[in-house]
């Protein structure tokens, strides 16, 4: 008797530990909808009136993206292996500073840390006047 207790008090645990699991994805649903209406930092999106109201500046292109790339490398020639994800990080940036960010020195150390490179808040207030002078001058 005690047995079938038992497993019937743990059939009806994993029952509602089932049940709970599924009604997360109103949660999920929720995240989806906040990550499709958040501004995209993808080429496609440039134009989108989503990056505009995001503050991302326009992707630089020729002399301009040049001048970006250049700053970036002068922090770290590591950064720039991936053009296009040390571009869509500077434009991330370009969005923190401009938006008002609180600690944008720490904010540009942990946005340009990947790929195994690990930055510095002091790394960060460089990469920052960098692209102060290049992508996104202040307003």
């Amino acid at each position: 008797m005690r047995i079938r207790t038992t497993t019937a008090a743990i059939a009806a645990v994993l029952a509602v530990s089932i049940a709970g699991c599924s009604g997360d994805k109103g949660s999920d649903s929720k995240a989806d909808a906040t990550r499709s209406t958040a501004p995209e930092t993808s080429r496609a999106a440039d134009n989108s009136d989503a990056a505009k109201k995001g503050g991302l500046p326009p992707e630089p292109t020729g002399a301009a993206r040049s001048a970006a790339l250049q700053a970036i490398h002068d922090v770290n020639g590591n950064l720039t292996h991936d053009e296009d994800k040390a571009i869509d990080a500077a434009r991330d940036q370009c969005a923190a500073l401009d938006g008002g960010a609180t600690n944008p020195d720490r904010g540009a150390a942990q946005r340009f840390s990947y790929d195994g490179i690990k930055l510095t808040d002091d790394d960060g207030g460089h990469l920052n006047h960098g692209l102060r002078k290049t992508l996104c001058p202040a307003s």
